[in-house]
């Protein structure tokens, strides 16, 4: 429904996370008995999770452990693991740079060239872990570097940044033309990110095995102020799984659909996909375990660039392992812990078997959901109380900028 923003422009209402409630169905399951397993190209994990490719989340060895867990981590390759030979030399400058200093810091940090042995370097790391080796690179360096990570043994390359369109136009260079790019590329390709049907659907035309939704809602990015550009999430992904319907309809072929940032919770996590996900990508979640390398700091991947900046770095609190923060088991009541464990449970809580099934289940507008009945845990600042982050209320809730 368009609502009237004045009288020369109309909008349609658009849903965030916190807007919207599933609905329960007439049938419970056991959760022994649901799946959340789910496939991308020709690769099957048993965790619907993409650990997003952000330098304070994603190391070599944290990916390896990713995908111990059952997930897919993504490493990226224009971040410090592919600049500097020790890459924890400049991790600690960044965590130790005063809180007004931190953009200009970085910004100098990455000023660093990109080194091609270094990507190969990385992904041998990953490859010898014995799990699938997934990174990113940004559409405007893809093609300088593509082929080193895939001599490496890159399984699964992301093509990623703020928006990604299958029709880039410039009167300067030669744009990439991702449909033939992905063509010739020998591993299954994900592209995003983007935040509505049009988009969604030339995304899904260019041959890619996954397409990122999400424009800002991260917690370390400010996209959505220093450019007034985004989509709610729960919209967003809801509109771009439409999209995956009608390319299903024009091709036979499936297009997973990646809920791209914005979920800090079970909660959040099961809502993305009752909305139409096949899987999420996490940061921030994943930023405050124990094994993360930013040393208690997120932030995203335009943080540092040179003129304008589109990101800060956010303070965590790294209080639970990886494992712990997936799988459990959780020590807070918050829902930030066990993350898989509660969509599991949603999921087992509506009756549905697995993901596909999970995405046809009702949801509605439900703007009294994080308040109805919990003002004791509002005045407290305790579980629903701390908006999903109890443990962490000195650190993820202040922002660093």
């Amino acid at each position: 429904m368009e609502v009237e923003i004045g009288r020369g422009k109309k909008g349609r209402r658009a849903y965030g996370f916190d807007d919207i409630a599933i609905v329960p169905s007439r049938r419970t399951r056991d959760p022994d008995d649901v799946d959340i397993s789910w496939n991308l190209g020709p690769y099957r994990f048993e965790l619907p999770l993409m650990a997003s490719a952000m330098d304070g989340v994603v190391s070599p060895a944290t990916a390896i452990e990713i995908g111990r867990l059952g997930g897919l981590a993504v490493l990226n390759l224009e971040g410090i693991w592919c600049r500097y030979e020790n890459a924890e030399e400049r991790l600690a400058e960044i965590a130790a740079a005063p809180k007004d200093k931190a953009t200009r810091v970085m910004q100098e940090i990455y000023k660093e060239p990109l080194k091609p042995e270094l990507m190969a370097q990385r992904i041998e790391e990953i490859k010898q872990g014995g799990v699938v080796a997934a990174a990113s690179l940004t559409p405007q360096r893809v093609t300088d570097y593509y082929e080193a990570a895939l001599e490496a043994g890159l399984d699964i390359l992301v093509i990623q940044g703020t928006v990604i369109s299958a029709e880039h136009v410039s009167s300067r260079t030669e744009p990439l033309n991702l449909k033939e790019f992905i063509a010739q590329v020998p591993v299954p390709v994900v592209a995003g990110g983007c935040a509505s049907y049009a988009t969604g659907l030339h995304l899904m035309r260019t041959g890619a095995v996954g397409v990122l939704v999400g424009v800002g809602p991260g917690a370390a990015c400010t996209t959505r102020g220093v450019l007034g550009i985004g989509v709610p999430q729960a919209t967003a992904i809801a509109d771009v799984a439409a999209a995956r319907s009608q390319h299903m309809l024009e091709t036979g072929e499936y297009c997973n659909v990646i809920a791209d940032g914005g979920m800090r919770t079970g909660g959040d996590v099961s809502k993305a996909i009752a909305c139409g996900a096949d899987a999420v990508m996490i940061g921030s979640p994943l930023a405050r375990a124990k094994e993360a390398p930013g040393r208690g700091f997120h932030w995203g991947m335009a943080t540092f660039h040179p003129s304008l900046p589109r990101g800060t770095r956010v303070a965590t609190h790294q209080d639970g392992t990886l494992e712990e923060i997936l799988l459990g088991p959780a020590h807070e009541n918050d829902g930030t812990f066990n993350l898989m464990g509660a969509l599991r449970t949603s999921m087992a809580t509506c009756g549905y078997e697995d993901i596909r099934d999970f995405q046809r289940a009702e949801v509605m507008v439900a703007p009294a959901l994080q308040t109805e009945g919990k003002q004791l845990q509002r005045e407290q600042s305790v579980g629903m109380g701390s908006n999903g982050r109890a443990a962490v209320a000195a650190g993820v809730a202040v922002s660093d900028d």
